[in-house]
């Protein structure tokens, strides 16, 4: 895979954070053909997302191959403040990850 990127936005909305990731990963089912040999393109999905704040898991979410081709996630959550740092990274079935993090504004 080319790029490896999690783009992260996260706002404090009272009380409450509000998270959205969009992650470039190809999301292959493990179904589709190659057109030109027609061989199955092997499966290469994410399984596994987690949010972390301050040490702690604020957000698991494990996928599989029913999930589209660079995905979006938006979450919400509570206990977090202006300024501090949240970190998103996923594991796919392959062993490849990405990890980016960012302040709550």
């Amino acid at each position: 895979m080319a790029k490896k990127k999690i783009r992260i936005r996260a706002k404090m909305k009272g009380d409450v954070t509000e998270v959205k990731a969009l992650m470039s990963h190809p999301m292959e089912t493990g179904l589709r053909k190659n057109k030109k040999t027609g061989e199955k393109i092997p499966a290469h999905f994410i399984r596994e997302v987690t949010c972390e704040h301050k040490g702690k898991k604020v957000m698991v979410a494990s996928w599989g191959v029913a999930v589209s081709k660079n995905p979006y996630l938006s979450f919400k959550f509570k206990g977090a403040g202006k300024g501090e740092s949240i970190t998103i990274s996923w594991t796919d079935n392959k062993g490849e990850s990405a990890t980016a993090d960012t302040k709550i504004g």
